[in-house]
């Protein structure tokens, strides 16, 4: 459906059990609604919203002024745990990629596939770290992760799958320690509570009260988790 000139994406699914409208990291409108919902009750509930949709696509552009474009060359910066590096581009090292003495350092030969070389890297790396905090993580929680992925997932930091599975984006890597553990813990709460239901929230307070304060540097910071 269309709200003036905003294209909306509508998704029915049998998890859900009310209507919800979500601004997406690339600035897209989503609708998750119940299975049961008809076109017109959907329909109702996003022009009943239509304030709320304008008022976070204004704040979306708004974060989004920040975007960067980064390029492969000496000097850039690159984000790795909240913090920045800066690239130098040698010759003949022993790995692709890696991080020394407060540099990224990427061999020339790998210089054409430089954005391929990188996600590499922070796909193993983020796995790794992803892995390391939720041995401590999981301990606050009885139902435990049957997979653990890092992938490419467009607009999502995690998700979780039916099967009790965890994946996560490679971009969360990026991201300071405190915050990758607030979106391994939100999907951890996820393993009990799929949606975004009052007793989700309730739960994922219990588990990490500060929550929100990280939710804020993602959506403060989000834009700049990117190559």
């Amino acid at each position: 459906m269309k709200l003036d000139s905003i294209h909306i994406k509508i998704e029915k699914t049998e998890r859900r059990k009310t209507v919800s409208i979500f601004i997406e990291r690339d600035g897209s409108v989503r609708v998750l609604a119940p299975a049961t919902s008809s076109d017109e009750k959907i329909e109702s509930a996003v022009k009943s919203k239509e304030y709320q949709i304008f008022q976070k696509l204004a704040k979306w552009k708004e974060l989004n002024q920040g975007k960067l474009k980064r390029e492969y060359v000496n000097g850039q910066s690159f984000l790795y745990l909240g913090r920045n590096y800066r690239l130098r581009i040698n010759d003949n090292q022993d790995v692709p990629l890696k991080i020394s003495g407060g540099f990224f350092h990427l061999d020339r030969k790998y210089l054409l596939k430089a954005e391929k070389t990188f996600k590499n890297f922070y796909r193993e790396k983020g796995l790794l770290k992803i892995q390391e905090r939720l041995e401590l993580i999981e301990e606050k929680f009885q139902t435990k992760p049957t997979t653990i992925k890092v992938l490419e997932l467009q607009n999502r930091w995690a998700s979780w799958t039916p099967g009790n599975g965890l994946n996560f984006h490679w971009k969360c890597i990026m991201a300071p320690v405190s915050v990758l553990d607030y979106i391994i813990t939100h999907e951890m709460v996820h393993l009990k509570y799929p949606n975004h239901s009052p007793e989700f929230w309730n739960e994922l307070d219990k588990k990490m009260p500060d929550y929100r304060e990280h939710e804020n540097w993602l959506k403060r910071n989000g834009v700049k988790m990117a190559l």
